[in-house]
């Protein structure tokens, strides 16, 4: 059996139950260096397999190659389905025919960010990955201008990194053409890890901020609010 896990943030107190207890009765676990760094403190007595950046086809083949004679754990942080390794799993099994796949669901930054910063996410929202590396920046830039123009609060993922530092400017120009720079905006980084810290800053400033790619961002849409120091649309109740 193969179970792509979600992990969440990594920490202990920050995976589901149903995580946890799959990871236990795996003998291996397969991730990104950094996840499987951060897991084996509280795995000791696990085999890892890691890989880096841009080596996951290697990564989940391999997993898929193991899980045949063993139950092995692939994991994601966040979600294994948003923007993690379930989908190319999936996809790859065809040349797997008799491993079996289960999907475990994990808490992804849109969620856990979210909560640290209040509650921006309580009306209709969309989630974009700023990275280009497997999504052409023309594609990026439509989701974004849709997003913009039906008043989505906008979750943004993989904003910044050392090589695409003007990839958030540019997304802000463009929901710029739709919302005032007045729009309350939020920086969660290191969500769950040491360095953990959240920032509520306008549209305006968030144009010229740095961050990087352990940094999740929301924008507000019209409705949203700052509300006693957090970040907040309102369901529309009324009260």
């Amino acid at each position: 059996m193969l179970y792509v896990i979600g992990i969440g943030s990594g920490a202990a107190d920050g995976m589901t139950a149903e995580a946890s207890a799959a990871l236990d009765s795996c003998g291996l676990i397969v991730g990104y260096t950094v996840y499987c760094d951060i897991l084996r403190p509280l795995y000791p007595g696990k085999e890892f397999w890691s890989t880096g950046m841009r080596q996951e086809k290697e990564r989940v083949l391999y997993a898929l190659e193991q899980a045949s004679g063993r139950d092995t754990a692939l994991v994601c942080s966040g979600d294994a389905g948003v923007y993690g390794m379930a989908g190319l799993a999936l996809e790859l099994s065809e040349g797997f025919p008799g491993t079996r796949i289960k999907v475990i669901p994990g808490v992804t930054a849109a969620l856990s960010g979210a909560a640290l910063l209040g509650s921006p996410l309580t009306n209709d929202f969309a989630v974009i990955s700023l990275s280009d590396l497997l999504t052409p920046g023309d594609v990026i830039e439509k989701r974004l201008e849709g997003a913009a123009a039906g008043d989505l609060a906008i979750v943004l993922y993989n904003p910044m990194s050392k090589k695409r530092t003007d990839n958030l400017r540019r997304a802000c120009d463009i929901i710029l053409k739709y919302r005032s720079a007045d729009t309350p905006c939020g920086i969660a980084s290191n969500i769950g890890r040491e360095g953990e810290c959240t920032r509520i800053l306008t549209l305006g400033e968030l144009r010229g901020t740095q961050t990087d790619m352990f940094s999740t961002v929301f924008v507000g849409s019209s409705f949203t609010r700052v509300i006693n120091g957090r970040l907040v649309t309102p369901r529309g109740y009324r009260i």
